[in-house]
């Protein structure tokens, strides 16, 4: 399984920090002209996989798809066009919250469905956003990726998503759990795809399963253990089906970002 293509910057360390910087590195770009007005055709739509389609169509959510592919964290967010079935995709995984977060996805409009974008960080008032699709004079036309300035308790802004990033997000929502504070040297670093294939047996399995077992998702009649077997890479399937991976992705075999939301303690 290939957990994020076109990923220049590795994964970004599976970050919120990652995310930001990749977003906001698009600042200035602008989509097509024809007959005198912003037409829609931009980079995004044939950078992403499986949208291609929407090329010539508003742009906003591909946009967002676009930064997480790019930033190797594709699988944290929903690959979508539109602004309505990304507001489901976080409700339907139970991250989705009324107030900002470092990296979420802002959606507005009545049920969240008229334009989106990736918070940059946000203060007591507002919420700072890089969003494509838009502008910064007032058109009615969105012709390019802007960084904008939001009210946090404008009618307008219906909500945010939350991707799962490793050690948590940054949030203004005081019932949400606090960013794990601890240095990323404490887990386990990805051992490899092919490291996992061929079946190992080793304490990094044990602790492992110990974390699918605490997520929820472990279906094993005995242990975890230290060998690698098919109750582990079923149950690592339910943890990637758990932080949004789908069909053919949801297969069981460790990636570096799936690996990284984990989050295996060093033993």
């Amino acid at each position: 399984m290939i957990e994020s293509p076109l990923s220049p910057g590795r994964f970004a360390g599976a970050t919120a920090e990652g995310v930001v910087e990749t977003a906001a590195s698009q600042i200035g770009v602008h989509e097509g002209r024809s007959g005198g007005h912003w037409n829609n055709v931009q980079r995004y739509s044939e950078e992403v996989p499986g949208l291609e389609w929407s090329q010539g169509q508003p742009w906003c959510a591909t946009f967002v798809s676009w930064v997480a592919l790019r930033a190797g964290v594709a699988g944290l967010f929903p690959r979508t066009a539109s602004c309505a079935a990304a507001v489901a995709w976080f409700r339907d995984r139970d991250r989705f919250s009324a107030y900002p977060a470092v990296g979420a996805q802002v959606f507005y409009g009545p049920d969240g469905a008229d334009h989106t974008g990736v918070v940059e960080r946000y203060d007591s008032t507002y919420v700072y956003v890089v969003e494509g699709n838009t502008n910064v004079n007032g058109s009615a036309e969105g012709d390019g990726v802007y960084r904008r300035v939001r009210e946090r308790k404008s009618s307008r802004v219906h909500g945010y998503g939350y991707p799962r990033y490793p050690g948590g997000i940054d949030s203004a929502d005081p019932s949400w759990p606090r960013p794990d504070p601890r240095p990323p040297d404490v887990y386990e670093p990805f051992p490899g795809e092919e490291w996992f294939r061929a079946a190992p047996y080793s304490p990094v399995v044990t602790a492992m399963g110990r974390r699918l077992v605490a997520e929820g998702v472990a279906v094993y009649t005995r242990g975890p253990g230290p060998q690698w077997t098919d109750a582990d890479r079923r149950s690592y399937a339910g943890f990637q089906r758990k932080i949004g991976y789908r069909g053919a992705d949801a297969d069981g075999w460790p990636g570096p970002v799936s690996w990284a939301s984990l989050r295996v303690p060093r033993g």
